[in-house]
């Protein structure tokens, strides 16, 4: 921001100063006049500008932090949430649904490694132990920002390479060598993070996040692909549709 927002108070009101404060930066941001990224004073700015006191100025804006529309980061200081990604829980891939939200998606990849199959691993992909499979792990990006941890497993005549991936996702790789997923069993849960997944993701230590595993199969039943993913609760959350029996 060039200069302070402008937040009216109203000390005569009974409603708190520190939800008044919540309330109008909140519509700030959905009118659009804070845009994710955006920067705000912090608490003893705040305090010192409105004439209130700094307990008052923290608690509006812990409150803003816990419901996910401001966040704070180590060294840069209080700014506006990204927009959250929601994701239909269908057979897509996180760069078409990415793609499909207006976002910018761009990928890291970490790990590409041939090697022999465990018995796992042989179990999971539903093939012989031992038989030749691609393990691949990537850092999947909204712009800059870090959204989730991929890892897959697939046979190795169907893995695409690293170069491959940057450009763009798992599923459009696989049609483009003959391979259709048409059908995948997925869980969903949840976990906190890791020191290194807190490191990678941007997130602070012992942050929650989502899980799925994910097994995808062709039309003839084959499994062409296992995932065990991690995303930022923070930015990202998974949609379902249900209906009555």
């Amino acid at each position: 921001m060039d200069a302070p927002m402008r937040f009216d108070l109203d000390r005569n009101s009974p409603v708190p100063l520190y939800h008044q404060l919540a309330s109008a930066i909140e519509a700030a941001i959905h009118g659009g006049l804070l845009t994710p990224g955006a920067p705000l004073e912090n608490e003893i700015a705040l305090a010192q500008r409105l004439g209130i006191s700094r307990p008052t100025a923290r608690q509006a804006l812990k409150s803003l932090v816990d419901r996910g529309l401001l966040v704070r980061r180590r060294g840069v200081g209080t700014q506006v949430a990204p927009t959250q990604i929601h994701r239909p829980v269908g057979l897509t891939s996180l760069y078409d649904d990415l793609e499909g939200s207006g976002q910018t998606p761009t990928t890291r990849t970490l790990e590409w490694q041939q090697h022999r199959a465990s018995a796992e691993e042989a179990e999971e992909l539903e093939i012989a132990v031992g038989s030749p499979i691609v393990t691949i792990k990537r850092l999947r990006l909204a712009g800059d920002d870090p959204i989730a941890v991929l890892c897959n497993h697939l046979p190795e005549e169907l893995a695409p390479t690293a170069d491959d991936l940057e450009r763009t996702g798992l599923y459009e790789c696989l049609r483009a060598r003959g391979c259709q997923p048409a059908v995948a069993k997925q869980r969903i849960g949840a976990r906190t993070a890791s020191a290194a997944e807190s490191r990678m993701l941007e997130e602070s230590p012992r942050a929650a996040l989502l899980t799925a595993d994910r097994v995808a199969y062709d039309d003839a039943g084959r499994v062409v692909e296992v995932g065990h993913h991690i995303y930022r609760s923070s930015r990202y959350s998974f949609e379902t549709t249900l209906f009555s029996r």
